[in-house]
């Protein structure tokens, strides 16, 4: 036995105590985030143990009712949605939360009222459930002007005010992303333990990647400046090599290859969905903090994607983010028009 690799595996830098480090940094704090992340972190382990056993337990397939985008949902999209949304109203540290999968906002009843609201999508890429790709839930985290009484106006802000995001991805592993504007750090759940460890710390995404990521089966309805720049992605006139096309269709898996490999990730606006197909609040926002926070842009093609304002919880908006100067360059083909 390496007893002095057993020995260093005893000093595990687990997700509680990595915030709870990042708590007595600011004297003032209470704990409340740290209560809030974890609950949120209960849902995730949740959600992965039932991912994992989906098929066995026949959660594949359609629960026979339509979301508020109009996709049909799938079983796992109801439960996931179901557990987030209980696991965040009992952490009584929220106010108001707004889900992919519900209409309206969901405002939390007086006496389990927090400071904090929170935006999420419990099961991004669930189309890719049945064939087993990754998939994932997307958060971001904003605070309340007045816990007493909040309304839509305290949702509906730039996503440069929010004050946490994150990510966890199901996949081979379980992998939290998690930014409190202070940089991005990654954890893996062991399942042995039943914790999220550090394993990612100081994620910072490369100045400039060799993928791009995008649907190309949508390339007839795209404008001149996304047609021309993935046009130079695969046919460089400057003496490059071409980047390599990567493209899962699960938001969480793209970003997160992205993140780590650096490149960009595109979802443009098109003939057929001009405003795209991604939601500002839930996926674009709490994506979009992360990448900057990791060193990388994000540009919705006519400004920075977190100074957006939204004018309603479901909106939607074009996105590109990723690799610094891979941003810059699509920036300036649309600067140019």
């Amino acid at each position: 036995m390496d007893h002095a690799a057993e020995a260093h595996r005893t000093d595990l830098m687990t997700i509680t105590r990595f915030v709870l480090n990042e708590q007595s940094k600011h004297p003032e704090a209470r704990g409340d985030f740290t209560i809030l992340l974890n609950h949120i972190v209960l849902g995730c382990k949740f959600v992965c143990s039932t991912v994992s056993k989906a098929g066995l337990a026949k959660l594949f397939g359609l629960a026979g009712e339509t979301n508020v985008q109009g996709e049909e949902q799938k079983k796992l999209d109801v439960l996931s949605n179901e557990v987030f949304i209980k696991a965040l109203i009992s952490s009584g540290r929220t106010c108001i939360l707004v889900s992919e999968e519900d209409e309206e906002a969901t405002f939390v009843e007086p006496s389990k009222r927090g400071r904090y609201i929170v935006v999420f999508d419990p099961l991004d890429g669930s189309s890719n459930i049945d064939c087993g790709v990754s998939i994932g839930t997307i958060f971001g985290i904003y605070m309340v002007k007045d816990k007493e009484n909040p309304t839509l106006d305290d949702v509906l802000r730039p996503g440069s005010n929010m004050v946490a995001a994150g990510y966890c991805m199901y996949g081979s592993s379980c992998m939290l992303v998690l930014s409190t504007g202070n940089g991005v750090n990654g954890f893996t759940l062991d399942p042995s333990l039943g914790e999220f460890i550090l394993t990612h710390p100081n994620i910072k995404i490369p100045n400039k990647g060799n993928i791009y990521s995008v649907n190309e089966g949508n390339a007839k309805n795209w404008d001149k400046q996304t047609a021309e720049y993935v046009g130079k992605c695969k046919f460089p006139t400057d003496g490059s090599s071409a980047k390599s096309l990567r493209y899962i269709g699960s938001m969480v898996a793209d970003v997160h290859r992205t993140l780590l490999y650096g490149g960009i990730f595109l979802y443009p606006g098109d003939k057929k969905s001009p405003n795209g197909k991604l939601r500002v609040l839930y996926e674009v926002f709490p994506m979009s903090y992360l990448v900057e926070q990791a060193g990388g842009q994000s540009f919705t093609g006519k400004k920075r994607a977190l100074d957006v304002v939204p004018e309603k919880i479901h909106e939607r908006s074009p996105i590109f983010l990723g690799s610094y100067d891979d941003v810059e360059e699509i920036k300036r083909l649309y600067k140019a028009t």
